[in-house]
């Protein structure tokens, strides 16, 4: 398939914003680590001594420069095509993805092999590992004290003040899908058993999510490409931060929904939510744009079922170990437990004397009847009103976004979510505009066709 001279140039023009944006701040602000002595073997060995044997700025963003450098250089070769084969620009951003992407994963988890699996990791993946550990020997990782697990040096190792309370050592926050897929994940042999190369493969797969939409070529590469490699989730993937896998299970539903493939889609919004928690925020609006589409009781049931399938198997098990343990590690430790954090209006309430301390009381409840619940019931009836695909996307973009201002904890690394549903949103309404039949715009067409003047016999 060919792309036209402008296309081209605008996924190009992406490309080269995407490097001038996201090398400058590539391993930037890592946890300060001072391991006591460094031992690199195995496979990243070589990458290890390469680097110094230490976290090495030039090591991991000389091959985005690199990348950009090739960028430039196809421009350069392509200066007067009238139209670019659409696999050469695929095999170019995949190239800046991965170049932007994998040698800060690749150096971080060897350098944790070369030291202690406390270092060089992010506490989150870290008691994710924990917990698919626990679950392969046949442990409920919900409701139970981590300290003893190695979680413990964690946080001494990263600067964190001894003494200081730890409210992270007695929950697990994430829902159980992701310490399942630990589970499963930690049964390779090292260096491979690190969750983020787990995390990594996920968010590469983002760009052929992106391309699984029903819109212009030239946009899915584009947007697919903004998906990949954005300084989100380029910083998720080294520093450890485990969003891409519900992520690409919430870009690939709202893909699938716009090829109406409506069960698929139900699924993977059912193995997203099973995941993390703020899928949840996308189901009424799913549900709407899935309703929208007029499908027969027959496929409604069969999407409800396979929504429902993925949570029943993945939940069931450990709410019938310790219900209590599940509700106060997922549930109540976000809202009233962890400590005070972010940029949102916890933390605008805590400077401005409203909140005692970190770890005071905080009205989330309260802000969530009478803030996030009306702005979200407005979308869902603006989304009913217009019955469009991509309303309902942007629509969870918005009520993500008005969410996580709101909560108690809101960290940077949360905004990937109404991003992602930024870009579902402008993929399906590309898709809708497909569908419809275009008014002309210009005087003198009608559907493309030049008016011809009337003759009539005198």
């Amino acid at each position: 398939m060919r792309i036209g001279r402008l296309g081209a140039w605008a996924i190009l023009g992406t490309l080269g914003g995407l490097v001038a944006i996201v090398v400058p701040e590539l391993g930037s602000d890592p946890w300060p680590f001072q391991p006591p002595a460094f031992h690199p073997h195995g496979v990243l060995g070589p990458l290890v001594r390469a680097a110094g044997r230490h976290w090495d700025l030039g090591f991991v963003r000389t091959p985005g420069i690199v990348a950009g450098f090739a960028v430039a250089l196809v421009a350069v070769s392509g200066w007067r095509w009238r139209t670019w084969r659409s696999d050469l620009l695929c095999a170019l951003a995949l190239l800046v993805a991965v170049a932007l992407l994998v040698p800060a994963v690749l150096l971080q988890a060897g350098l944790r092999q070369a030291t202690e699996p406390w270092y060089h990791d992010n506490d989150s993946t870290y008691q994710i590992e924990i917990a698919g550990r626990l679950i392969r020997h046949g442990h409920d990782p919900y409701g139970r004290d981590y300290t003893g697990t190695g979680l413990e040096h964690w946080y001494p190792a990263a600067g964190f003040p001894v003494g200081r309370k730890q409210v992270a050592l007695h929950h697990l926050a994430y829902f159980p899908g992701t310490p399942l897929t630990a589970a499963a994940w930690g049964v390779l042999p090292a260096p491979l058993d690190d969750y983020r190369f787990f995390v990594l493969l996920c968010t590469i797969a983002l760009f052929g999510a992106a391309l699984a939409f029903r819109a212009p070529l030239t946009l899915r590469i584009a947007l697919g490409t903004l998906a990949v490699a954005n300084p989100l989730v380029v910083r998720a993937a080294w520093f450890g931060t485990a969003d891409a896998p519900p992520l690409l299970c919430l870009l690939l539903a709202f893909a699938l929904l716009a090829r109406r493939r409506l069960v698929s889609a139900a699924l993977l919004l059912g193995l997203a939510v099973l995941m993390k928690q703020f899928a949840l925020v996308a189901v009424p609006f799913f549900a709407l744009m899935l309703l929208a589409l007029r499908p027969s009781r027959v496929v409604a049931r069969k999407a409800v079922a396979a929504f429902a399938a993925p949570l029943a198997v993945g939940i069931l098990p450990f709410l019938v170990a310790d219900p209590g343990g599940l509700w106060r590690d997922t549930i109540s430790y976000g809202g009233s437990t962890y400590r005070i954090i972010g940029y949102g209006l916890s933390s605008l309430f805590l400077k401005a004397g409203i909140v005692d301390d970190r770890y005071g009381s905080y009205p989330f409840v309260w802000l969530l009847l009478l803030v996030w619940l009306p702005v979200t019931a407005w979308l869902l009836w603006n989304q009913r009103r217009a019955a469009r695909a991509w309303v309902g996307a942007a629509g969870f973009a918005i009520s993500m976004f008005v969410l996580l201002f709101i909560s108690r904890v809101f960290q940077t690394s949360y905004l990937v979510w109404p991003l992602i549903g930024i870009v579902s949103a402008a993929l399906l309404a590309h898709a809708d505009d497909e569908d419809a039949r275009a008014e002309p715009d210009v005087p003198g067409e009608v559907d493309g066709g030049e008016l011809q003047p009337v003759s009539t016999r005198p």
